[in-house]
C-alpha cells in the first residue's frame, strides 16, 4: 500500500477491535466517540496532505523496495538534502496542527527509520533482532501506519533509591519466553495518541543497571493496538464538544494520553527487537542516534508552536491597540527571540549534520538537542507572556451562541476596538485562551515541561555531549599569557 489517505487511516482504526476505556466505558469506535473523533480527523487530515498535488514531492518519496510513494518521514537520510527535505515535510505537518500534536505519526516514523539504519546495533543482542527491526520498519513504511509508544514505567516510590526499583509489580517486564514469543506483563505511560494509533512500540530510554547485566525489564518490541490483553485507559478528554469558534484548538487536536496495561500479552518473536540486555538497551538512543532524529522532529513541532503563539500575540496587541507600549514591545521581542532560537538550532543541526557509523546523515547533536532543553522553559514562559498581554481581555470572550442571542447587538457595540470588530476580537481571544488558559492549553504547558524528560536529566544530557574542553582551554590559554611583566 502506498502513502495512505485520511479515509484509509480512519478505516484502519475502525477495523481494529482495540480495548480503549474512557470515563469508565469501553469505546466502541474511536473515530466516532465525542472525546476522540476530532483528534482522529486531525491525523486523517495529515494523511490527506500526502495526496495534495502541490505537496506530493514534499510529503512523500519513492519507496526503495516497492516503488510506491510513501511518507517522507520514513526516509533514512543519507545526505543533508534528504535531511532538509524531511524537515520540510515535518514542518508542514506541524504547522497544520499548530504544533499542538506532539506525537503526530512522523515522531515514531523518524525513530524507526533511525533504528532501521542502525539495525546492526540490534543484531548485537541476537542476530535475528536486527532482521526483525528492518522488516518491521519496512512493514510500517509500506503500510503507512501510525504508532504510539510507551516509554515510562509507573513507580510506587520516587525516592532516589527507588527510582529504578522496577520489581514492585507495576513495571512492564518479560514474564517468560515461549515458542511463539515473549509474554509481557505490567503497565507503561504515556501512550499519547494510543487510541488513535495502529501499533504501539514499547522501549525504554534507559534502565538502571543494578549489579546484573541481564534484566526482564530490558525489552523493546512493537505490537498491534488490537493485541489481546492490551488495554488503554484514557485521561479525561479536553475536547469538550464545543465548536471550533469556542475551542479552536481543543476541538481539533485532542491527541489523548493513556496508560497502557499489558495483561500477559504475547509479543511474537518477529516483533521483538531487544530482550534482557541492559547495556545494549541503555545505549540504544545514543548509539543509533534515534534521540537526535526525534529531537529534529520535535524542533519542527516547537517552531510551529512558537509561530502560533507569536502570531496570536501580535494580533492581540494590534487588536487592543497597544503595540507601541514599551512593556508590550519587550514581551513581543522575547517571543520573537524564542522563535528564532528554535529555528536557528534546528537549521544549525542540519548545516552541521554528518554521516554516522551506520551511514545515516545525523543532525548535529548539540544544537538539535538544545531545542529540547530550551523549550522546556521557553514554552511555559511564552504562555505566561500571552496571559500578560491578554490580561482582562480573556474574561471578555462570549461564546458563539452569545453572538446569536439577545445580547448580540451589545456585544458587537461594546467589544469592538478601533482595529477590530467584536466577532473577530472574540474569535482571536478564544484562540489565545485555548493556548494559555483552557484545560487543553494547560495540558500543553505540562506536556512541554516534560516532553523530553525532566530538567535535570536534560541538563545532564546536554552537559555530557558539550565539548567543554574547547572553552576551558581557551580560558586557560588566556590565563597563561605572559605579556605582563611581573
Amino acid at each position: 500500500m502506498p502513502a495512505r489517505t485520511g479515509q484509509q487511516y480512519l478505516d484502519g482504526l475502525r477495523a481494529q477491535d482495540r480495548e480503549v476505556w474512557l470515563r469508565g466505558e469501553r469505546v466502541k469506535d474511536v473515530t466516532t466517540h465525542p472525546g476522540l473523533r476530532n483528534g482522529a480527523r486531525a491525523i486523517a487530515s495529515l494523511y490527506d496532505m500526502q495526496h495534495d498535488p502541490a505537496l506530493r514531492d514534499d510529503m512523500t518519496y519513492v519507496s526503495p523496495s516497492s516503488g510506491e510513494r510513501v511518507g517522507r518521514s520514513f526516509v533514512i537520510p543519507r545526505t543533508r538534502d534528504e535531511l532538509e527535505q524531511r524537515r520540510v515535510m515535518m514542518l508542514n505537518w506541524a504547522r497544520a496542527t499548530c504544533g499542538m500534536m506532539g506525537r503526530s505519526p512522523d515522531f515514531m516514523n523518524v525513530n524507526f527509520a533511525a533504528w532501521a539504519g542502525a539495525s546492526e546495533y540490534f543484531a548485537r543482542g541476537r542476530r535475528e533482532f536486527g532482521a526483525n527491526l528492518r522488516r518491521y520498519y519496512e512493514y510500517i513504511r509500506e503500510n503507512d501506519l501510525t504508532l504510539t509508544h510507551g516509554l515510562i514505567n509507573l513507580q510506587r516510590s520516587r525516592t532516589v533509591s527507588g527510582m529504578f526499583n522496577l520489581a514492585e509489580g507495576t513495571a512492564l517486564h518479560a514474564v517468560r519466553e515461549t515458542d511463539a514469543g515473549v509474554i509481557v506483563r505490567g503497565a507503561r505511560i504515556l501512550a499519547t495518541l494510543g487510541p488513535l494509533s495502529d501499533e504501539i512500540a514499547v522501549y525504554s530510554p534507559r534502565l538502571g543497571r543494578y549489579s546484573e547485566p541481564h534484566s526482564p525489564f530490558a525489552i523493546n518490541f512493537a505490537i498491534s493496538c488490537a493485541t489481546p490483553g492490551l488495554k488503554f485507559l484514557c485521561r479525561e478528554s479536553f475536547d469538550l464538544g464545543r465548536s471550533h469558534f469556542d475551542h479552536p484548538l481543543g476541538s481539533r487536536f485532542e491527541e489523548m494520553d493513556c496508560i497502557a496495561f499489558f495483561d500477559d500479552v504475547l509479543v511474537p518473536w518477529e516483533r521483538v527487537f531487544q530482550l534482557g540486555d541492559v547495556e545494549l538497551l541503555n545505549g540504544t538512543s545514543e548509539k543509533t542516534h534515534s534521540a537526535v532524529h526525534t529531537a529534529h522532529q520535535g524542533a519542527a513541532k516547537n517552531l510551529a508552536k512558537c509561530e502560533l503563539v507569536l502570531g496570536a500575540a501580535l494580533l492581540m496587541t494590534q487588536t487592543l491597540g497597544n503595540t507601541q507600549l514599551p512593556h508590550v514591545e519587550e514581551r513581543i521581542g522575547e517571543l520573537m527571540m524564542y522563535t528564532e532560537l528554535i529555528r536557528a538550532c534546528m537549521r544549525a543541526g542540519e548545516a552541521d549534520a554528518a554521516l554516522d557509523e551506520w551511514g545515516v546523515m545525523c543532525p548535529a547533536p548539540l544544537p538539535t538537542e538544545t531545542t529540547r532543553n530550551l523549550f522546556m522553559t521557553a514554552y511555559p514562559r511564552m504562555v505566561e507572556i500571552l496571559q500578560l498581554l491578554g490580561s482582562s481581555s480573556f474574561m471578555l470572550i462570549p461564546s458563539q451562541e452569545d453572538f446569536r442571542g439577545p445580547l448580540a447587538s451589545h456585544i458587537e457595540q461594546y467589544l469592538a476596538t478601533d482595529a477590530s470588530n467584536a466577532l473577530d476580537r472574540v474569535k482571536l481571544f478564544r484562540l489565545a485562551w485555548d493556548i494559555a488558559g483552557s484545560a487543553f492549553g494547560s495540558r500543553q504547558v505540562l506536556y512541554e515541561r516534560f516532553f523530553a524528560s525532566d530538567p535535570l536529566t536534560r541538563a545532564r544530557a546536554l552537559g555530557a555531549m558539550y565539548p567543554k574542553s574547547e572553552v576551558t582551554e581557551r580560558v586557560l590559554a588566556f590565563l597563561g599569557r605572559d605579556d605582563d611583566v611581573m
